[in-house]
């Protein structure tokens, strides 16, 4: 009997989001709500286990891991992408890694969430509010405000769109962008330093790699207003943190 392990699902969605009924009949499905930090214990939990399924990031898998699950033949993360997983190492060892097919909707809504929650600077109200105080600032009003976007991928252009239905002036920039590209989705193609000089909120839409990674370092953070925005819902190190 095949044994299938549904790591970190402390939100407790796993067996709802997912159709599991095409499992093989016999096989058994384990979901694991808690986290475990320690190598040494997820390696003891997951011992037995042929197939893992790892939820997002939240528990790496480097080789010394991988060397210590004998039985493991399948590792699926949720989305594409996952960073903390020894893909090589996996590879070598014949383990099959696969991922889930990511939706671009929820990351532009989030996006979107966090930028309207600054600039009407929603959570500083709520918090007033519960205090019995009552508008304690003013919002800033998006129309005729600079909308900049770095990468105008699938996620990168659905926050466009919404710019725009804002009635925000929307720029674009990235390393293989083209003007007509940009246009499609009502943007136009600038320089990075123009954007970030321009942009009174300036979101990033990227992969990390090699060429992404500290990209908005001291240099690009001092070329922005001081009242501008930065929204990243792309990968932590694209912004040099230490800079911000």
């Amino acid at each position: 009997m095949a044994r299938v392990a549904i790591l970190d699902d402390y939100q407790h969605v796993a067996r709802r989001m997912a159709d599991w009924s095409s499992l093989p009949p016999g096989t058994e499905l384990v979901v694991f709500a808690n986290h475990l930090k320690d190598a040494g214990a997820v390696a003891a939990r997951l011992a037995d286990f042929e197939a893992v399924v790892a939820m997002r990031e939240r528990t790496a898998f480097p080789r010394a891991l991988l060397e210590r699950l004998p039985k493991l033949k399948l590792l699926v993360t949720t989305g594409m992408r996952n960073a903390s997983i020894d893909v090589a190492a996996a590879t070598a060892r014949g383990i099959v890694v696969c991922g889930t097919a990511g939706l671009p909707y929820p990351t532009a809504e989030l996006t979107w969430g966090l930028i309207l929650a600054l600039v009407r600077r929603i959570p500083a109200e709520d918090r007033a509010t519960r205090e019995g105080r009552w508008q304690i600032s003013c919002g800033l009003g998006l129309n005729g405000k600079t909308l900049g976007v770095i990468g105008l991928g699938g996620l990168g252009s659905r926050v466009a769109k919404v710019g725009r239905a804002f009635e925000m002036d929307v720029i674009a920039w990235s390393q293989n962008l083209t003007e007509a590209r940009a246009a499609e989705v009502g943007a136009k193609l600038v320089a990075k330093d123009e954007l970030l000089a321009r942009a009174d909120v300036a979101s990033i839409h990227l992969v990390l790699s090699d060429r992404t990674r500290g990209l908005i370092g001291d240099r690009e953070l001092s070329l922005m207003k001081r009242t501008a925005y930065l929204i990243n819902t792309s990968r932590g190190p694209i912004v040099d943190e230490s800079a911000l």
